[in-house]
């Protein structure tokens, strides 16, 4: 199978008659349709989606073969995968998130400050969370171009310039 990308999770039901409330992770929140149809990470689920209007935070959206508010609820946090073949390419200075995870973080000095656990984003802008070695929580890292001036996913390294008391 070809490699999937998360484009989405669903969050339960929208109304009584079976829409789902869509939140959106493709750089055109709209276009997320355009992949479909879109599956869950194993396989097993498999949805074409009409976005039927926009609400805060995502959309509503009709799922195939999903026709009650009972199966729409049932469905909350699935998230849904598209094969990366179906999705555009990328522009130099972009990403997939999965993409980034895993990979070393220098400092502008060549010491590893950790690994790329996940890449969060709560509104404001992304955040890499990083494992540090003999760290016991992780932290967080803005992805801004300030910071992290340099992405090498070839090379499995991002170089970044943290704030000062970051990880102190």
């Amino acid at each position: 199978m070809d490699e999937m990308i998360c484009v989405g999770v669903l969050g339960g039901a929208f109304g009584v008659n079976g829409e789902v409330r869509l939140k959106s992770y493709t750089a055109d929140p709209e276009a997320i349709a355009d992949y479909a149809p879109l599956t869950s990470e194993d396989g097993s689920r498999s949805f074409d989606i009409q976005i039927t209007r926009p609400l805060k935070g995502g959309f509503a959206a009709r799922l195939s073969n999903v026709r009650t508010k009972e199966e729409a609820d049932a469905l909350k946090g699935l998230q849904l995968f598209a094969p990366r073949d179906r999705l555009p390419d990328l522009q130099d200075d972009e990403f997939y998130y999965t993409d980034l995870i895993g990979l070393t973080v220098l400092d502008t000095g060549g010491a590893e400050i950790g690994k790329v656990k996940a890449v969060l984003n709560h509104g404001a802008s992304d955040l890499l969370e990083l494992i540090v070695p003999g760290a016991s929580t992780t932290v967080l890292l803005p992805f801004t171009r300030a910071v992290v001036p340099t992405v090498d996913i070839a090379s499995g390294r991002i170089i970044a310039d943290p704030p000062e008391g970051l990880l102190e």
